[in-house]
C-alpha cells in the first residue's frame, strides 16, 4: 500500500508540473526545493528495490525537472552522478597532492582557539592579572590568579 501511495504521489506531482520548468512557473519556489530534495536521491541512488525508482523514471517530465535543476544549480555535477574522488593520503602516493599549507592552517586554528578562550577567560573574570607594587628588591613579576567559583 505504501508503494502504491508513493507511486500515486509521483504521478500527481508529474501531472501538476506538466510541461512547466518549475511548479509555479519559470522561477523556483520553496516547493521546488522540497520536491527536488525528495526526487533527486530517488532518481540517482542505487536502491535495493527499484519499483518506485522505475516509476519515477517513467515520468519523463519529473526526470527532466531533476536533471534541469542539477545542471542549473549544481553545474560541477552536470546532472550526472559521478563517483566521489579518492581521498588524499590513503597510502597511494597522493600525500604530495594534499594542501601544502595544511600544517599552517592547523596551527593557526589552534592559536585562534587559544586566543578566543583566553579572551573569554579575561573578559568573564575567570582569570585576572594583578600587578604587585614595586618594592626595594626590584620589580615583581606579573601574577595570574584564578578565582574559584563558589556554588
Amino acid at each position: 500500500q505504501l508503494y502504491r501511495e508513493a507511486r500515486e504521489c509521483l504521478t500527481l506531482l508529474s501531472q501538476r508540473l506538466g510541461s512547466q520548468k518549475f511548479f509555479f512557473g519559470d522561477s523556483p519556489a520553496s516547493l521546488d526545493a522540497l520536491v527536488f530534495s525528495r526526487l533527486a536521491p530517488l532518481l540517482k541512488a542505487k536502491l535495493p528495490n527499484g519499483k518506485l525508482q522505475q516509476h519515477l523514471k517513467s515520468l519523463q517530465n519529473l526526470c527532466n525537472y531533476c536533471t534541469s535543476i542539477l545542471s542549473l544549480y549544481f553545474p560541477w555535477d552536470g546532472g550526472e552522478s559521478h563517483a566521489l574522488p579518492h581521498p588524499a593520503g590513503m597510502g597511494d602516493g597522493s600525500e604530495a597532492e594534499e594542501d601544502p599549507h595544511k600544517r599552517r592552517k592547523q596551527l593557526l586554528s589552534v592559536l585562534v582557539g587559544l586566543v578566543a578562550m583566553l579572551g573569554y577567560a579575561f573578559l568573564s573574570g575567570i582569570v585576572s592579572i594583578q600587578r604587585g607594587s614595586v618594592g626595594p628588591a626590584g620589580r615583581q613579576p606579573v601574577a595570574l590568579e584564578e578565582e574559584e567559583e563558589e556554588e
